[in-house]
């Protein structure tokens, strides 16, 4: 018995130790697998702030940054390194890990592909590699990691298929989100397997083929996103049984067919309901205001017809409600009462009804009765008539209203002023008329301002020049007089646009247009502008397009536009310059299109316009430009570019149809005009000379004729 003791002993102790040291050797291979991970995924980059606690300090590996380890042999059960900047690739080695149940490290710069290895870590349940740049396929071995609960690899560079094995095996997976790659095939059907799923996400792909209906099988999904691929077909009548549902996001795709009549009876717990962007057809369905938790409507970009149900007013919890781009109806009769009734919305901050032909009739005055937590108000494009209701500063937090390309008129209310958030206020060809508030300089907020193309007049109040964030201003073809205001050349943010082309506007450029160094569109055609450019122009050196046609600017063209390397687009036309054109006008390497026509320029044409390789339109017809024509560059393309009306020009190529340039004429190339001057000269020397010699040649013979008549009178020393 002692014998069997002794050797059951020895069985155990021998067996203990080989367990110690597998123990052993497991935990230092967690540490080199770790160090393994740390070279890969720092990229070579050499930043020693990353991951600096990674070292051999004292403590080991489960207090480095992001590692936790769990039991007394410490063995590595969570990495999670979220945005700290990781440039490299995923190492194979993770796969290593075989106790590992949590692994994080979104957010980074990690590229390459997705380590087929991690299909090893049969413990792991989540997953979470999105917002990086992967590459390459999602791994099949990934379908090995039974226990998975969340994966998340969105927001990266992947291709290929979904695996259909992802459905077939992961049967605890409870959240999958592949949405913002570029994934293509179809939905697998394998998914509708996943009964454990709330979350689906494969939004941002490229995935093709009909919903399938066995998604609808999956009773406690509360979030499927399907948006933005090519998915075409109806979406299946199962998914109306997900009464779990809290999102539903199918917009972006090729569906059709009609959104249910008693869709309001499916969904009670609906929040973010998206149809947008599809070919549904039919009308809104009146049962929609049953959806009393939904927050976002999305119905907009599809064939939707009728009225909207004005029982809309019982969505209390709705903040978004985009019906753009549809064919709803409304007139004076019928149609407008869904705007009173969404005044009830006490929540609604963005309302889009805009692209929508058939909104024809007044402007309902309830509209600025909508909640005075609105910040997007847009019914641009429709057919929309009446004036802008005064209360319209009711709207206090307002921060962008849109009304361009409608049939609104009257004058703009001075209570436009209360609405101090606003940031883009667009009025684009309507019918107001009056004059421009002076209250308008109180929205300090505004960035964009357009009204251009209705029937404004009046002064350009200087009250504009308050607008120290705007950043774009439309004026454009209006009834507007006066001077321009200097204060407008001194916003400090104006850089996209001004256009202030097609008015009356008169008097002189204002110096201060230099002060607008950032602009790069300056439109100031079509109005009574008179006196000379400024020179200070110059200073707007990323200027991109310069309209200053149809004015009246006299003098020469200022040689600082030479500064303005960027411009690709200048219009000089119809105006009163004279002068030369310069040759330095070559150096601006960018110019694409320059209209010179209709002044009273002179001399000749530079050689280095045809050396401009960028231009493609020149128009320097009805000047009086005169010597040779260059046949090159731009001057080759008879399409796009003119000469006509400039009498005293010859030469070109032949389908211009001018007289060939004459030996002796007046040369205007870059040596014939030396050549002129260096022929005049000579003809005057020789005429000088000439007179000389007659001259001294008449007064020798007068001499000569008195001497002969005197002969005894004395010579004069």
């Amino acid at each position: 018995m002692a014998k069997h003791s002794g050797s059951l002993l020895l069985l155990v102790i021998q067996s203990s130790s080989m367990s110690i040291s597998t123990l052993l050797a497991t935990k230092a291979d967690d540490g080199a697998t770790l160090l393994a991970f740390k070279a890969a995924a720092i990229g070579g980059a050499g930043n020693g702030a990353t991951l600096a606690s990674w070292n051999g300090s004292t403590g080991g590996y489960c207090t480095w940054e992001g590692v936790r380890c769990r039991g007394r042999h410490r063995q590595v059960v969570a990495l999670s390194l979220p945005s700290h900047g990781l440039t490299g690739i995923l190492s194979p080695a993770v796969g290593n890990l075989s106790s590992l149940r949590f692994l994080n490290l979104r957010s980074n710069g990690l590229s390459g592909s997705i380590p087929a290895s991690l299909g090893r870590l049969h413990r792991l349940h989540t997953l979470d590699l999105s917002h990086n740049a992967f590459s390459g396929e999602i791994p099949v071995n990934l379908s090995s990691c039974t226990s998975l609960m969340v994966m998340n690899i969105r927001f990266n560079q992947l291709h290929g298929h979904v695996p259909s094995e992802l459905g077939n095996k992961l049967t605890s997976l409870g959240s999958l989100r592949l949405g913002r790659n570029n994934l293509t095939g179809t939905i697998p059907v394998s998914l509708a397997n996943l009964s454990s799923l709330v979350a689906l996400e494969l939004s941002f792909n490229q995935l093709e083929g009909t919903i399938p209906p066995g998604l609808g099988s999956i009773m406690g999904l509360y979030y499927l996103r399907l948006a933005f691929n090519s998915l075409c077909g109806q979406p299946p009548a199962s998914l109306y049984n997900l009464s779990s549902l809290e999102m539903l996001q199918i917009q972006g795709n090729m569906l059709e067919g009609s959104i249910p009549a008693d869709i309001g009876t499916r969904f009670p717990r609906m929040a973010i309901l998206f149809y947008g962007i599809n070919y549904f057809t039919g009308s809104i369905p009146t049962l929609l205001s049953n959806l009393t938790k939904l927050q976002a409507l999305d119905l907009h970009d599809n064939c939707l017809t009728g009225y909207v149900p004005h029982m809309q007013g019982r969505l209390q919890a709705l903040q978004r409600a985009a019906l753009s781009s549809n064919m709803l109806e409304a007139n004076n009769r019928e149609g407008w009462e869904f705007i009173t009734a969404m005044s009830n919305c006490s929540q609604l901050q963005q309302l889009f009804i805009n692209y929508n032909d058939a909104f024809t009739g007044k402007m309902p005055i309830s509209i600025v009765n909508l909640s005075t937590t609105m910040q997007i108000l847009n019914v641009q494009d429709t057919r929309i008539s009446g004036s802008i209701p005064s209360a319209i500063g009711n709207l206090v937090n307002l921060n962008f209203l849109n009304a361009s390309n409608t049939f609104i008129s009257g004058v703009i209310p001075d209570s436009i002023g209360k609405l101090v958030h606003l940031g883009m206020l667009c009025y684009g060809n309507t019918n107001l008329s009056g004059q421009i508030p002076s209250s308008i300089g109180n929205i300090s907020m505004l960035t964009f301002l357009d009204a251009h193309h209705c029937n404004l007049e009046g002064p350009i109040p200087s009250s504009i020049g308050k607008l120290k964030n705007l950043l774009a201003l439309d004026l454009s073809m209006n009834r507007l007089n006066g001077s321009i205001p200097k204060d407008i050349f001194k916003l400090p943010v104006l850089s996209s646009n001004l256009d202030l082309s097609y008015n009356s506007l008169s008097g002189p450029l204002p110096s201060e247009v230099g002060s607008l160094g950032n602009l790069n569109n300056l439109f100031l055609s079509g109005n009574q502008l008179s006196g000379v450019i400024p020179d200070g122009i110059g200073d707007c050196t990323v200027l991109q397009r310069l309209w200053l046609d149809n004015n009246s600017f006299e003098g020469s063209r200022p040689q600082s536009l030479n500064n303005m390397k960027g411009l690709n687009e200048l219009k000089l036309s119809m105006n009163d310059l004279s002068g030369k054109i310069p040759d330095a006008i070559g150096s601006i390497r960018n110019l694409q299109r320059l209209y010179l026509a209709h002044n009273n320029l002179s001399g000749p044409i530079p050689l280095a316009l045809q050396n401009l390789t960028s231009l493609s339109v020149l128009d320097l017809s009805f000047n009086n430009l005169q010597g040779e024509v260059p046949k090159g560059g731009i001057f080759a393309n008879i399409v796009n570019m003119s000469v006509t009306g400039n009498n005293k020009l010859c030469g070109g190529i032949p389908h211009l149809h001018l007289a060939p340039c004459q030996m002796n004429s007046v040369k205007t190339n870059r040596r014939g005009h030396m050549k002129s001057l260096t022929l005049a000269l000579a003809v005057t020397s020789a005429l000088l000379l000439l007179a000389s010699v007659v001259a001294l040649t008449q007064l020798f013979r007068k001499k000569l004729r008195q001497k002969q008549k005197s002969p005894l009178q004395p010579q004069r020393v």
